[in-house]
């Protein structure tokens, strides 16, 4: 619109321009021409400006119109933005509500899972605190020698009945072993030793190169078959206690050692009639032991046995010779049933027959009826009357 205003100014004023340029070129020339022309600028000036009135008001309606489709396009847009914006709120108000949920539950595990470790790392303190003492108790001899006393104990109560065993018991050469086993001769009485050396294992155990474990392994050995010596010259006692002796070592692990890289040591053992034995060893061995006491026990009551057996036999030949008697008396009593239903049958045919009888006209002849004849009229009188 301002263009085409521009180019009428312009338009116009060169038509002046020229107006003007011909009335100088053309002299006098006649002030009619020259107001004709005035005259017809003027009219071309009010078309302009009329022309500029109707392009003003288009102009405005069309800037009005601009404007109306502006603010509803900004009011959609507007409406489009805030329900988006809306629409985005709530997901991101559920997102939050749902992560704080699981933030929730996450913490809620945590915490579950961190009171756990709360109690196993409060348990693995006080397991390490017992190691500590269990490790301090180990290293005394005489606490080892009570753990395994106790657990032999316990052993041997669970498995042998009362009146087998006795615990620290004082033998004649004034030695106390730990436990003797009472077997009937032979064996006889067999001792039980619960100590056992410990320290050179634990250093073998722990060596930090091949040459301490040489020197631990040496003194371990020394050690066992000093202990197993001690033993045979403590516990066996001829006449008094049986020619073997068992020494217990509460440690599996010990007494797999044992087997596996000390061989010369059980073969001493052997030769000195000490047997090794760890708890699950020793729990076969007083199994068997259980097995020859009772063994005793049944020999020992033969005697009686063999007495009952003879009592139960005099009353099963008394009761075979009561069964007979039953026997007799049931043949007779079948004898007896037996010429009952006979006479029952011999009384059920003559029944029949009366029902049988024929029975004449009063002109006829008056006679007694007689019974049909049959093969019991020839018996005698006492066998009709059975």
């Amino acid at each position: 619109m301002e263009i085409a205003v521009i180019a009428l100014s312009i338009a116009l004023a060169g038509a002046v321009i020229a107006a003007l340029l011909l009335a100088r070129r053309g002299g006098r020339e006649s002030m009619s021409d020259v107001t004709d022309a005035t005259a017809r600028l003027s009219q071309a000036q009010s078309e302009l400006m009329g022309r500029l009135g109707q392009m003003a008001e288009s102009q405005a309606t069309a800037q009005k119109l601009i404007a109306e489709q502006l603010q509803a396009q900004e009011r959609a847009v507007t409406k489009m933005v805030d329900e988006r914006l809306a629409e985005v709120t709530r997901r991101v108000g559920e997102n939050l509500q749902k992560t704080s949920e699981k933030s929730s539950e996450a913490m809620v595990q945590l915490q579950e899972r961190l009171a756990v470790i709360d109690a196993a790392q409060k348990n693995i303190t006080e397991l390490s605190a017992e190691v500590v003492n269990l490790q301090d108790i180990l290293s005394n001899k005489q606490a080892r020698g009570a753990i395994g006393q106790t657990q032999m104990e316990d052993l041997v109560r669970n498995m042998l009945p009362r009146g087998a065993f006795d615990f620290q018991v004082t033998l004649s050469n004034g030695k106390r072993a730990d436990c003797v086993i009472r077997l009937p001769n032979p064996p006889g009485m067999i001792a039980v030793d619960s100590k056992y050396p410990l320290e050179a294992f634990v250093r073998m155990s722990s060596a930090s190169d091949e040459r301490e474990r040489a020197a631990a392994e040496s003194s371990f050995r020394s050690d066992v078959i000093k202990h197993i010596r001690d033993i045979a010259d403590k516990y066996i006692i001829p006449g008094e206690t049986s020619d073997t002796a068992i020494m217990f070592v509460p440690a599996e692990s010990v007494f797999a050692e044992l087997h596996d890289k000390f061989p010369m040591v059980v073969e001493e053992g052997f030769r000195r009639r000490v047997f090794i034995v760890s708890p699950t060893t020793l729990m076969a061995t007083l199994n068997t032991i259980r097995t020859i006491l009772k063994d005793a026990r049944m020999r020992e009551q033969a005697h009686v046995i063999q007495t009952e057996i003879s009592r139960m036999m005099e009353d099963v030949a008394r009761l075979d010779k009561r069964v007979g008697a039953l026997a007799t008396h049931f043949d007779q009593t079948q004898k007896d049933i037996n010429e009952i239903q006979t006479s029952t049958r011999k009384i059920v045919k003559r029944g029949v027959a009366i029902e049988n009888i024929q029975i004449e006209p009063p002109s006829q002849e008056h006679t007694t009826p007689r019974l049909l004849q049959d093969e019991e009229d020839t018996q005698a009188p006492h066998e009709r009357l059975q």
